[in-house]
């Protein structure tokens, strides 16, 4: 079985996957708000932290569609970076999924106490399944599982 090739274009269609997986969560994230009202995002957390004086001179809307565009650079890159793992990782099946969760967890167990963010510490259970399966979803796009590359799948393919 040949390895697919990683190239520029493989890595940039995995960017852009996680540019449209941030967006998917964007939406997703929606529904959670109403699920547990009062809970921040975690792009939310970390622009109240860590820029706070830049961001409160911008009117509520403006404050917020930032935080989402920060959200969706940072998804893009995600997706780049997971394009930028080998091939052979990227195939299987449940690496999307693998990737999410672990983008989440890093959030929750490092980036977060890096950050001083103590909101993670008293997040109700059902925001951490909903948060959860929002990266579920993130992990699934980024990795082409909704719309496979055919490089990965050509060596599943039946000669």
């Amino acid at each position: 079985m040949s390895e697919p090739k990683r190239t520029w274009s493989s890595i940039s269609r995995a960017g852009v996957r996680g540019l449209v997986a941030a967006m998917a969560m964007t939406g997703s994230r929606t529904v959670a708000a109403g699920i547990a009202p009062g809970e921040r995002t975690p792009p939310e957390a970390i622009v109240e932290k860590q820029a706070p004086a830049l961001f409160s001179r911008l009117d509520k809307h403006h404050r917020k569609a930032v935080t989402e565009l920060l959200h969706w650079v940072y998804g893009a890159g995600g997706g780049v970076a997971f394009g930028l793992l080998p091939a052979r990782i990227r195939q299987f099946p449940g690496t999307g999924v693998v990737y999410g969760l672990t983008f989440w967890l890093g959030f929750e167990m490092g980036v977060a106490p890096m950050l001083g963010i103590e909101q993670v510490k008293h997040r109700k259970v059902v925001w951490r399944v909903v948060i959860a399966l929002d990266h579920v979803l993130y992990g699934v796009v980024v990795a082409g599982r909704l719309a496979p590359e055919p490089a990965i799948d050509a060596d599943r393919a039946p000669r």
